[in-house]
C-alpha cells in the first residue's frame, strides 16, 4: 500500500472568496508542517483531505485511495485520523467514553478489541490513569490529548492535526510535541499551525500557504535558507526593515534587505517563513 498524500489543482470557492487556488502538493511519511496567516487556506486544505468538504475542481489521493469514488471515499476515512482546530468534545463524557464513541464510529464494531484499542491510544498519549475522569473536568491539555487518542484510534495511516497546540502552555506544547513526533514515525502526518517553531522542532518537510496558494514547499533547512544574508542587527530599528524589533539584549534585530555594513545575524525558519510571505505581498501589490 503506497504511504503518501498526493494531490493536484485543488480549487474551493466560497461566494466571491478563493479559499484554495490551484493547490498541489506531495505528503510523505513523517511530519509535514503547513504555515501560514489567517485566512490563508489551511483549514480549509486540511478539511479537504479529510473529506469533510469536496473541493470543487482538481483530485486527490490518500494513501493510494480516491475520494472521487463512494467506495473510496470510504476507505480514506478508515485511513484517516483527523484533529480539528476546535475537537467537538462531549464534557459529561469520561475520556474512555468518548474515544470509545469515535471507535465505534470508524467501525470497531467487536468489543473488546475496541475497548483494548481505546485503552492503547490513551495510554499513549499518558492518560491511562484518568480514562474514566469526565472530560469537564480535565485541564486543557489533557482535553488536546483526548482529542489526539481519538484521532489515533485505529492506527490510521494518514493523521491531519489543525492548530494542535493552541492555547497550551509551554509544558503542555512540549509534551505534545513529543506526541506528534512519536505519531509521525511510520505514518504521514499533516500539521497546520502558527508556530514556526513547531515545524522547526518536529517537520522533516514545510509548506507555505497564502490566498489560498501553496507559495513554499521543502525543507525547514531551505526555507531557513531564504532568509540567509537578509537579517541583521541593529541599534535602533531600521528603517527600511520588513520587519524589525528589540531583542532582550537591548538591540534590533530586522529582517529585509540590509545596508551594506550590516552586522548579520544567523537566520531562523521564522525569518524565512516572514520574508515569504513578503515578498508574495510585494508581488500583489506590483
Amino acid at each position: 500500500m503506497t504511504t503518501t498524500v498526493t494531490a493536484s489543482g485543488l480549487g474551493l470557492r466560497y461566494g466571491g472568496t478563493r479559499a484554495l487556488d490551484d493547490v498541489s502538493l506531495r505528503l510523505t511519511p513523517g511530519v509535514t508542517g503547513l504555515l501560514g496567516p489567517n485566512g490563508a487556506g489551511k483549514t480549509t486544505l486540511l478539511r479537504v483531505l479529510a473529506t469533510a468538504v469536496p473541493a470543487d475542481r482538481g483530485s486527490f489521493t490518500v494513501l493510494g485511495h480516491d475520494p472521487g469514488t463512494s467506495r473510496g471515499r470510504h476507505q480514506v476515512r478508515r485511513s484517516l485520523g483527523y484533529l480539528p482546530q476546535t475537537p467537538g468534545l462531549h464534557p459529561d463524557f469520561s475520556a474512555f467514553e468518548f474515544v470509545d464513541y469515535v471507535a465505534i464510529l470508524k467501525e470497531l464494531t467487536d468489543r473488546t478489541a475496541r475497548h483494548r484499542e481505546v485503552r492503547r491510544v490513551l495510554e499513549e498519549v499518558d492518560l491511562g490513569d484518568v480514562r474514566g475522569r469526565r472530560i469537564k473536568k480535565l485541564s486543557g491539555g489533557m482535553r488536546q490529548r483526548v482529542a489526539l487518542a481519538a484521532a489515533l484510534v485505529g492506527d490510521p495511516g494518514f493523521l491531519v492535526l489543525d492548530e494542535p497546540t493552541v492555547g497550551l502552555d509551554p509544558e503542555q506544547r512540549m509534551r505534545f510535541r513529543e506526541l506528534i513526533a512519536g505519531a509521525g514515525e511510520g505514518r504521514t502526518v499533516l500539521l497546520s499551525t502558527h508556530q514556526t517553531e513547531d515545524v522547526a522542532m518536529l517537520c522533516h518537510r514545510v509548506l507555505v500557504m497564502a490566498r489560498g496558494r501553496i507559495l513554499f514547499a521543502g525543507t525547514p533547512a531551505e526555507l531557513t535558507a531564504r532568509a540567509a544574508g537578509r537579517v541583521w542587527s541593529s541599534t535602533e530599528r531600521a528603517p527600511g526593515a520588513k520587519a524589525g524589533w528589540r531583542t532582550g539584549t537591548g538591540s534590533f534585530r530586522n529582517v529585509g534587505d540590509p545596508p551594506a555594513d550590516a552586522e548579520l545575524l544567523e537566520p531562523t525558519l521564522e525569518d524565512g517563513y516572514l520574508l515569504t510571505l513578503d515578498d508574495v505581498s510585494a508581488e500583489a501589490a506590483a
